[in-house]
C-alpha cells in the first residue's frame, strides 16, 4: 500500500520513487533542524545531529550509503589521530581517491539524467567537510604568524571527539546538498560558544523570517523549473529540428536550457538554506546598521540575482555554490600560492580542475571547468580595460563584460548538463565554438593591449 502511494506521488510530480524519497527526507530536515534548537548544548546536541543524519541517510539511500559515508569519515579521523603533521594533505588524497572510485563505479551522472539518484552527491559534500577538518587540525600545529586569516580563524588546537566529528559531518542533513561549513563553527554552535553564546548575542537572533524567505524562494524556484523544463529539455540538442535552426536561435536555446536547469539547483540550495537557518547554525553575526539585524551568510549557497545578472565572470564563484567556492579558495587556490608570490592562471586552472574532478569524471564536467577558467581569465582582461578608460567608454565595457559573461556561462554549462564528450562538442560546434573562441581571443588581446594601472579604490581591488 505504501509503495503504491509512493508510486502515485512520484508520478504526480514527474519524478522517480528514489528521487521522491530523497526529496521527502530532504524537506524533513527543516522541522528536524528546528527541533535541534531545543536540544541541550554539548553531547546531546552532537548525538542528535549524528543520529538524525544517519537515519535520514538510511531512509534516503539505504544501508550502503551510510557505509560509503563511513569510509571518508574514518580515513579523515584516523589520519588526524595517527599522523597530525600531514593529516590535511593525506585526507585530501585519500578522500578524493575514494570519491573518484565511487564516481567511476556508480557513474551517477547517467542515473541523474534519467531521473535516478544515489549517495554520491551527499558523499561529495561530506568529502569536503572531512578534508577541511583535517587541514584545520593540521594548522593547529603551526604558528599563527605564517597563517592566512581563514587559517587562523578555523584552526583546531585539539582533536574533536568522535561524537563531535560525526555530528559535524551529518548535522542538519547538510551532507545531502551542503552548505559546507567549518568544524570550528559547528563546535561553537553545538556548545553555545562564540557567536552562539548569550554574551556574544546580547539578544536572540530570530531565524523565522529568514527561514520563511528561504522556503518561499524554494517554492518559487521549483515552480519555475517545472514550468520551463518541458519547453527546454536537454533532449532537444539531439533532435533534428535543433540542427535546422539558425545560429542565433541555437544560441538562444542554449541560454534558455542553462537558465532552466539552474532553477533546480536554486530550489535545492534554498531548502538547505532554510534548514541551516532554522537550526541557528546559519547565524553569522549582526549587521552594522541601526538597529542591528542578524546575518545568515553561513547558510547562503547562491545569490540568484547575482548569478543571472553577473556583470563579470569573476564574481560567479562568489554567488554560485558559494560555500563550495569558499572551500576551494581556502583549501586549494590559496594553498597553491607560494609565500610572497601572486596567484596566476595555474592556480585558477588547478582549482577549476579539482572542482571538475569533485563533480565527477565525465568529459562534460572537465570541459565546463576548463571553460570556466578561460571565461574568468577573459573577463579579467575586460575588467582591466574598464578601469583604464574614461567613464563614457567604461560603461560600454561594463555592458560588454555582462554580455560576455552571459554568453560564455550559458554556452559552457551545456557540458555540465549533457556530460558526454560527443554531445558537448556537438552543442559547441552548433554555435561555431563561439564560447571558447571569444575567451581565448580576449586573453590574447589582453597580452597585446595592456592598459596602464589606474589608481583603484579598495572596493575595486577585490576583483
Amino acid at each position: 500500500m505504501e509503495e503504491l502511494q509512493m508510486d502515485s506521488m512520484a508520478a504526480a510530480i514527474g519524478v522517480s520513487v528514489p528521487v521522491l524519497r530523497f526529496l521527502l527526507c530532504f524537506v524533513v530536515t527543516i522541522p528536524l533542524s528546528f527541533l535541534s534548537r531545543f536540544v541541550p548544548y554539548g553531547f546531546s546536541k552532537n548525538l542528535y545531529s549524528a543520529a538524525v543524519g544517519v537515519i535520514l541517510s538510511y531512509l534516503s539511500f539505504g544501508l550502503s550509503s551510510n557505509l560509503h559515508f563511513l569510509v571518508p569519515m574514518s580515513l579523515g579521523y584516523v589520519s588526524m589521530l595517527l599522523y597530525r603533521p600531514r593529516c590535511g594533505i593525506l585526507t585530501f588524497f585519500l578522500g578524493f581517491g575514494y570519491l573518484i572510485g565511487c564516481h567511476v563505479y556508480y557513474m551517477s551522472g547517467d542515473a541523474w539524467k534519467e531521473g535516478g539518484i544515489d549517495a554520491t552527491g551527499a558523499l561529495m559534500v561530506l568529502t569536503l567537510k572531512v578534508i577541511s577538518c583535517a587541514f584545520n587540525y593540521n594548522d593547529g600545529l603551526l604558528k599563527e604568524e605564517g597563517l592566512r586569516e581563514a587559517q587562523k580563524k578555523n584552526r583546531l588546537i585539539k582533536l574533536p571527539s568522535l561524537i563531535e566529528y560525526i555530528g559535524y559531518c551529518l548535522c542538519c542533513g547538510t551532507h545531502f546538498a551542503g552548505p559546507v561549513y567549518e568544524m570550528k563553527d559547528y563546535l561553537d554552535w553545538a556548545e553555545g560558544k562564540g557567536l552562539w553564546s548569550t554574551e556574544a548575542k546580547g539578544r536572540s537572533a530570530s531565524p523565522y523570517g529568514a527561514t520563511l524567505r528561504a522556503i518561499l524562494q524554494a517554492g518559487f524556484c521549483m515552480a519555475l523549473y517545472l514550468y520551463l523544463v518541458p519547453y527546454f529539455p536537454l533532449s532537444r540538442f539531439n533532435d533534428p529540428i535543433y540542427q535546422e535552426w539558425g545560429f542565433w536561435k541555437r544560441l538562444g536555446y542554449q541560454y534558455m536550457s542553462g537558465f532552466t536547469a539552474r532553477w533546480k539547483y536554486y530550489f535545492i540550495w534554498s531548502i538547505s538554506e532554510a534548514t541551516v537557518i532554522i537550526s541557528g547554525l546559519g547565524f553569522s553575526g549582526w549587521t552594522a546598521s541601526t538597529p542591528p539585524k542578524p546575518r545568515w551568510d553561513r547558510a547562503k549557497n547562491v545569490d540568484i540575482i547575482g548569478v543571472e545578472f553577473a556583470k563579470s565572470a569573476v564574481v560567479l564563484p562568489l554567488v554560485w555554490n558559494i560555500q563550495v567556492s569558499t572551500w576551494l579558495r581556502h583549501y586549494v587556490y590559496d594553498r597553491l600560492v607560494q609565500n610572497g608570490k601572486k596567484p596566476g592562471f595555474f592556480q585558477l586552472l588547478a582549482t577549476q580542475t579539482i572542482s571538475a574532478i569533485w563533480h565527477g569524471l565525465y568529459p562534460g564536467y572537465i570541459i565546463f571547468f576548463v571553460q570556466s577558467a578561460l571565461m574568468i581569465a577573459g573577463s579579467r582582461v575586460i575588467y582591466r580595460w574598464q578601469q583604464a578608460v574614461p567613464s563614457a567608454i567604461k560603461n560600454v565595457l561594463v555592458f560588454i563584460n555582462f554580455a560576455y559573461t552571459l554568453l560564455v556561462l550559458n554556452y559552457s554549462c551545456i557540458g555540465f548538463m549533457v556530460l558526454s564528450l560527443h554531445e558537448t562538442l556537438a552543442s559547441f560546434r552548433s554555435v561555431h565554438f563561439v564560447g571558447t573562441v571569444v575567451p581565448i581571443a580576449m586573453i590574447l588581446l589582453g597580452s597585446i593591449i595592456k592598459p596602464g594601472k589606474p589608481v583603484r579604490s579598495k572596493g575595486r581591488k577585490e576583483q
